[in-house]
């Protein structure tokens, strides 16, 4: 395993190096008590999830301006409670505000940290999300995770698979794309980045979606580097 060249690791953060479906369980498992009792936490956190591509592809296809994700999730959490029979007009604004709060909550897989502290020693690490700057910086802050900066969605004013997302990161770190690696649970992910220039590495995550997941279990292409976790990442790269 090789990277030769490369400066610095950017990592998708939602799926990849934490776990956006437990988290975000817990946290709604209160409200859903309070509002409506009997439903799976999990699902809630499906649903939820399952907006957040069409409320990105959105602003992808200019049909709105940029709008950070906090805000994206916000306008989510509304749109999705109906079909969980609450009505969200009934519901405190600050009930809600605090409910959307539970992305900036999330844990990290259980590598996560150990392995990005082994990966800094050599590379500038940065998250390359979809995440707006704050909600990566609670993260980071509640979850230990030792970034060098932190490279919200702001900075790029795209989101992935824009190719903006990832060629404006490598030029904000003043790098070319084939010094800046992606790492990634997520073929997609990976394969935009490569279309732009980047170098690749394929982390499998399988259970990000819950039990019989499907997808993105192994690697669908021959990308750069492919491990079994964070740490198995640093020790192929010698670290």
């Amino acid at each position: 395993m090789a990277l030769d060249g490369v400066r610095a690791l950017v990592f998708d953060v939602f799926g990849t190096v934490v776990d956006w479906r437990s988290g975000v369980a817990r946290e709604a498992a209160p409200f859903l008590a309070r509002h409506a009792p009997g439903t799976d936490p999990a699902a809630f956190a499906d649903a939820w999830r399952r907006r957040y591509q069409p409320a990105m592809e959105a602003v992808r296809s200019g049909q709105r301006p940029f709008t950070r994700l906090d805000v994206l999730h916000r306008e989510n959490l509304e749109a999705v409670l109906p079909d969980f029979g609450i009505d969200p007009v009934r519901v405190e604004a600050a009930e809600l505000d605090e409910l959307n709060l539970a992305w900036h909550r999330l844990d990290p897989w259980p590598d996560s940290v150990a392995g990005l502290t082994r990966l800094k020693a050599r590379y500038i690490i940065a998250p390359l999300s979809n995440g707006n700057i704050i909600l990566m910086t609670d993260m980071a802050k509640r979850a230990g995770l030792p970034w060098d900066c932190i490279l919200g969605a702001e900075v790029a004013r795209a989101y992935k698979p824009s190719p903006e997302a990832y060629l404006r990161t490598a030029e904000v770190l003043a790098m070319r794309p084939e010094e800046v690696c992606l790492v990634a649970a997520h073929n997609g992910d990976l394969a935009a980045a490569r279309r732009c220039g980047l170098r690749t590495a394929f982390v499998p995550r399988p259970t990000e979606h819950g039990p019989g997941q499907a997808k993105d279990l192994s690697p669908a292409e021959e990308w750069d580097a492919v491990a079994p976790d964070f740490g198995a990442l640093a020790a192929g790269l010698g670290l």
